[in-house]
């Protein structure tokens, strides 16, 4: 009786074993065909563990540097130097919107004036349009008392005729600065009389050992104008 007893008891714990052991491979089948499993333990690709540190790019050898993409060029502004003068009007006290511009104005025999005449009373300062070298003082039955002055770049030759009298303080060789008293305006040469004004010109030199001739161009574009 015991025995038989025994014998019930070991097959219903063994029917629990193998109970339990069913029931957590269904529990582990369930898990796996619902994909949690494998969620739960397994790494997503697409999401590493740890951040991956960038590269430092490498750097262009300095053979290979004039190949790179240059910098852009900059677009010249509408105000770049044409490389003719910067002028200042040459009388004191007169304003470019005071001139009218006589460069094409006839002359006798059919000659172009090639010049601007800046009229103003007797005596008013005449005065360096631009920084430059006094070339030389010359008197002659045209232009009266004129002065004549390189430009710094020896490129261009300014001319002042009719003049009253030239400036005491300057002499031929000197250097001036733009503004500075050159003489006096005047009716001398063939201005004719009581004319008074300043016979203004600029030449490109074309031949440094006659460098009073050269090729006349107008001066009225080239005065400063107010900044708007």
């Amino acid at each position: 009786m015991i025995s038989g007893n025994f014998q019930l008891r070991r097959a219903v714990i063994l029917v629990y074993l193998i109970g339990l052991h069913l029931l957590a491979g269904y529990l582990t089948y369930r898990e796996i065909r619902r994909g949690d499993y494998f969620a739960n333990t397994i790494p997503v690709l697409n999401e590493p563990l740890e951040a991956s540190p960038v590269p430092t790019p490498i750097p262009v050898p300095s053979e290979l540097a004039d190949l790179s993409t240059p910098e852009p060029t900059p677009v010249a502004s509408e105000n770049v130097s044409t490389g003719l003068p910067d002028l200042t009007v040459p009388v004191e006290g007169v304003r470019v919107e005071q001139l009218t511009d006589t460069f094409d104005a006839a002359r006798g025999e059919g000659r172009k004036h090639d010049a601007i005449d800046v009229m103003a009373p007797e005596g008013t300062p005449v005065i360096a349009a631009t920084d430059g070298v006094i070339a030389r003082f010359f008197d002659s039955i045209p232009g009266g008392i004129t002065i004549y002055q390189f430009t710094t770049d020896r490129k261009y030759m300014l001319y002042y005729a009719h003049l009253q009298k030239r400036a005491e303080s300057i002499k031929p060789g000197d250097q001036v600065t733009r503004g500075q008293l050159l003489g006096y305006v005047g009716d001398s040469g063939n201005a004719g009389k009581g004319n008074f004004h300043l016979h203004f010109s600029v030449a490109v030199i074309r031949d440094p050992a006659r460098y009073w001739e050269g090729d006349y161009l107008n001066p009225f574009p080239m005065f400063r104008r107010p900044a708007r």
